[in-house]
């Protein structure tokens, strides 16, 4: 069956190959207006004949060849025209001019299992894709000669990952269909496991060479096995995904395009950005008052500055889908730590600078007024310190030092921790000035001995000395490497955290001649712990204008890397956490006071006693805070149970002891898959005469559930329920009585601007 309403034009090489003969003779089966046109004709042919131009190639094209052509593709491009480049067509991206940033993949494999591209879940109804139910599609069968060309260690520049690589699991790595806007058109390349012959006989006839279309005496037989008798076979999926391409870039659909055009994943404006939350806010476990990327993956939070008056975070931050790989900084911007705004890419790797395979971790300072970061850069097995500027007030684009990186080495006196991964683990940076002195704080571990934090010192922000190491974690439970190490100014005292893969550790003290010296040591571990008992990680701090220290961390995922593509986010930070210190010099961590703006709906009580009982409460919700004061007898348990179904098949208790808090999920969801173990979090009271009565407050939003308790002790959690009604909240007492002398629930709005929220999220009621 061929269809009449989408005029192809295949670019022929001189010399076909049988793959790209094996491809365009599909091509002229399936389309009734499709025909072949030599490179050497493209400058000649009048291109705005086709709706669409197909590319599709299996070995090297001539540079020389390609520079003949590039104007001729222009100026289809820019008349709204539709360009499809497929396998090794897609290696011609950079020379074609459509991408700075070319495939640094190239190559033929014969893989082992059925291979086809990973859909991101952004992407999935995207009009190419409208034959497929499912992200996972297989158009590849096992064992076959497949030519490819992939982006792995870098990304487009200017481009769209629209698709990564499946093949017996996820390789998500692998990016191998990719979108550009170009003048009124759209280009699609598509590099991967599209082969129409592999390895196998192809027809040979003698007008292979000719332009124009041809007929097709094996057309019948060719069909059948395309489409008829393996309907969601690898081959036949080949074909429908091609197909669908074709008839997507025939549409029109580039940069002129109407609302309801595919979404874009490297959004650059308001627009954009809305349009992206849109997509992804029906999720009841995406947080909406949480700062999250808008799609696709976030970790550690970055250069946190207020500069004019505005609150800049930076996060980790990948395009091209929810994983961890060619990490980027993404930014939102705040006037009042309530409402936030998307903005722009801040910085991307440059496959030709140190920071080629990831612009990592770092901080952000002011030198003499010019918002400056420094930041890890990455490049093969080498980590090492990287300076950029902001070029506007907006701090919105920044400019990369040529100089990068600035400091060459990690010091060579240090038996520094080398992995398989790394020369030296070397990264993360906090830069604080004192007096006429800079001091740069690095991340890193002794072989041997366990982490450290380095100290590097700089009259001017350029020229980096290296002194000590001021603390290095030689006890055991310590960790091997610490990474994002601060040393936070908190008026008597100093803190110093760090972390160490599976949790933060902090301590108070003082930076002195000899290093960190720790308050306490020898007297009890008042002046030290953990900054979070539970799914919080590499936290960074700024100073406001008004004088507090606000701490954002990066809340870890905690279900399976495949669920995380499938919702297509990861990662999350914290709320804002104000640190300061006690009368005692005990640290205090509560949540910024600006959060209080977010409280909407409201039911409270108080005075309420309960006895070994169960008690529903008339409030539901999954953008939730709520505060209680509790009083447990010896024995007894208070259990606040969130994110609860009806019948109760799913519940999150948590569960205050009189001496820890426990956040049970061994029912928090019906996914086997996803992490089931509770988290515990020893309470102390500052108030000997006050044991068993705790000041809970809890923020629920979405998968995230933060716990402060006494304003002393945090605990953050991820739960994942399955059933959209797993919202329902309930108190209960356990073995003995419970005394609530306040608890209220509050129902939360979002950061994001109106319009994003989530829809349909049940309000706490009016009443109890």
């Amino acid at each position: 069956m061929t269809t009449s309403s989408v005029r192809v034009g295949c670019v022929r090489s001189e010399s076909p190959a049988a793959e790209q003969r094996a491809a365009y003779d599909w091509c002229e089966r399936t389309f009734e207006h499709a025909e072949r046109v030599s490179l050497a004709a493209l400058s000649e042919r009048d291109l705005a004949r086709y709706d669409v131009l197909w590319w599709h190639a299996d070995e090297p094209i001539d540079p020389d060849v390609l520079a003949a052509v590039c104007g001729s593709l222009d100026a289809y491009l820019d008349g709204g025209g539709g360009l499809l480049l497929s396998l090794h067509a897609l290696a011609t991206a950079s020379d074609l001019g459509i991408d700075p940033i070319g495939p640094d993949a190239v190559g033929v494999e014969h893989p082992p299992e059925p291979t086809g591209p990973l859909l991101k879940a952004l992407h999935a109804d995207h009009p190419a894709f409208e034959a497929f139910d499912g992200l996972r599609v297989d158009t590849a069968p096992e064992g076959t000669r497949q030519p490819f060309a992939r982006y792995e260690r870098f990304l487009p520049a200017e481009g769209d990952v629209l698709a990564c690589a499946h093949r017996d699991g996820d390789v998500p790595e692998q990016k191998t269909i990719i979108s550009w806007d170009r003048g009124a058109g759209t280009v699609v390349g598509a590099g991967a496991a599209l082969a129409f012959d592999p390895g196998k006989a192809a027809h040979e006839a003698d007008d292979d060479r000719n332009d124009g279309p041809r007929s097709d005496p094996h057309g019948d037989h060719d069909r059948d096995c395309d489409r008829g008798r393996e309907p969601n076979g690898p081959a036949a999926n080949r074909s429908r995904l091609v197909e669908g391409l074709l008839r997507f870039l025939a549409g029109g659909t580039g940069a002129g395009a109407a609302a309801d055009a595919p979404l874009t994943t490297r959004p650059r404006n308001a627009g954009e950005f809305a349009r992206v939350r849109r997509a992804l806010r029906d999720d009841p476990n995406r947080p909406t008052y949480h700062l999250t990327a808008p799609a696709n993956w976030c970790n550690d939070p970055n250069g946190l500055i207020q500069y004019n008056g505005r609150y800049h975070v930076f996060y980790q931050y990948n395009p091209a889908g929810p994983f961890h790989g060619t990490i980027h900084w993404g930014q939102a911007i705040s006037d009042d730590l309530v409402h936030w705004e998307d903005c722009p890419v801040a910085l991307s790797p440059s496959p030709d600078g140190p920071d080629a395979d990831g612009c990592w971790s770092g901080c952000a300072v002011l030198d003499d007024g010019t918002p400056t970061v420094f930041y890890t850069g990455g490049r093969e097995r080498r980590q090492l310190p990287c300076r950029a500027t902001a070029t506007d007030e907006t701090l919105d684009t920044w400019e990369k030092d040529p100089a990068n990186p600035v400091i060459e080495d990690p010091p060579a006196d240090l038996d520094l921790l080398a992995t398989d991964f790394w020369e030296a683990e070397f990264r993360d940076h906090c830069i604080r000035r004192e007096g006429e002195t800079w001091q740069h704080l690095i991340g890193s571990g002794i072989t041997d001995v366990g982490g450290t934090v380095l100290l590097y010192e700089s009259p001017d922000l350029r020229e980096w000395q290296f002194r000590d190491p001021i603390l290095t974690g030689d006890w055991e439970g310590a960790g091997g490497v610490w990474e994002c190490p601060e040393l936070l100014d908190l008026g008597e005292m100093e803190l110093l955290h760090v972390s160490n893969y599976d949790e933060v550790l902090y301590f108070l003290g003082h930076l002195g001649e000899d290093g960190f010296e720790r308050e306490g040591v020898g007297d009890g571990d008042e002046h030290a712990g953990v900054l979070d008992h539970g799914d919080f990680y590499a936290p960074q701090s700024l100073r406001t204008d008004d004088g507090r220290t606000l701490t954002w961390g990066w809340v870890i995922e905690t279900r399976p890397p495949e669920r995380q593509w499938d919702a297509g986010w990861s990662g999350a930070l914290s709320i804002p956490r104000e640190l300061s210190l006690s009368n005692a010099g005990d640290l205090i961590q509560r949540p910024a006071r600006e959060l209080e703006a977010l409280r909407d709906d409201h039911v409270g009580v108080s005075d309420l006693r309960l006895a070994e009982e169960s008690r529903p409460l008339d409030a539901a919700g999954t953008a939730l805070e709520i505060e209680a004061t509790v009083t447990v007898e010896a024995d007894a348990a208070f259990e606040l149970v969130v994110r609860q179904s009806p019948d109760g098949e799913e519940r999150t208790p948590i569960r205050y002891t009189g001496e820890e808090v426990i956040v049970d999920r061994e029912h928090a969801n019906l996914d086997p898959a996803v992490a089931a173990d509770p988290l515990r979090m020893p309470v102390e009271n500052a108030d000997d005469e006050r044991r068993g009565d705790i000041d809970l407050r809890v923020f629920v939003d979405g998968s995230v559930i933060e716990v402060f308790a006494n304003e002393r002790h945090c605990l953050t959690s991820r739960v994942y329920p399955t059933r959209s009604d797993s919202t329902g909240l309930s108190i209960a007492a356990i073995g003995g009585r419970v005394a609530i002398e306040t608890l209220d629930v509050w129902q939360l709005g979002s950061v994001w601007p109106a319009g994003d929220a989530s829809k349909g999220r049940p309000a706490p009621q009016s009443s109890w």
